[in-house]
């Protein structure tokens, strides 16, 4: 019984220090991730291998939830700020760059229920079960 308590106080501190650590990723960074894919972005055509690159450094820089929901905010500011952009080409570019995002390439996400990685989802499942 001792352990089940240490084990459970464990995973709750790990889960309030990591909710407590605020998002590392600026909107800068994103905006250096997208830029290269405003051209397609407006226009559709070929999607360049500096655009992918960006789509892959984006989907990188983004592991916890809270980067996550931090980088689907600023995709949304992003996204919403480009004239001319086709919603339909945006929503589908990380497919074309063959990157799995956590979220669609959208001015309307709801950026609040973008989760992270795979051990977020683990840990948040152990918490749920004790």
């Amino acid at each position: 019984m001792a352990s089940a308590l240490k084990l459970f106080t464990c995973l709750v501190l790990t889960v309030y220090i990591a909710a407590s650590v605020d998002a590392s990723i600026s909107c800068n960074a994103v905006a250096s991730c997208i830029a290269p894919c405003v051209p397609y972005l407006r226009q559709g055509g070929v999607v360049t291998p500096a655009c992918c690159g960006g789509m892959r450094n984006l989907n990188g820089l983004a592991q916890t939830t809270l980067d996550r929901q931090q980088a689907c905010k600023c995709v949304q500011s992003i996204i919403s700020s480009i004239p001319g952009l086709n919603p339909n080409l945006a929503a589908g570019l990380p497919g074309r760059c063959g990157v799995s995002f956590p979220y669609p390439i959208s001015a309307s996400n709801n950026c609040d229920r973008v989760r992270g990685s795979w051990n977020s989802y683990i840990i948040m499942k152990m918490n749920s079960m004790v």
